[in-house]
């Protein structure tokens, strides 16, 4: 059996943790954290091509690594 790897920062009881948030999580308290998203400083939302994310991915890997 493969075992899990998870990025810095991360194990198995803060992925629980975040499974439990969204799985309990009113469609009322999902759209008010949607829009709070929209209105944080310093990040931009936008719509991309799904084939672009892998490459997007990695070049905010690598913005972080920098």
């Amino acid at each position: 059996m493969k075992e899990n790897t998870f990025p810095p920062g991360w194990d198995t009881n803060r992925v629980t943790r975040v499974l439990a948030h969204y799985e309990t999580q009113t469609e009322d308290e999902a759209l008010i954290e949607d829009e709070a998203a929209f209105e944080m400083r310093g990040q931009t939302m936008m719509e991309v091509p799904t084939e672009l994310v892998p490459g997007i991915r990695q070049l905010i890997a690598k913005h972080k690594a920098a």
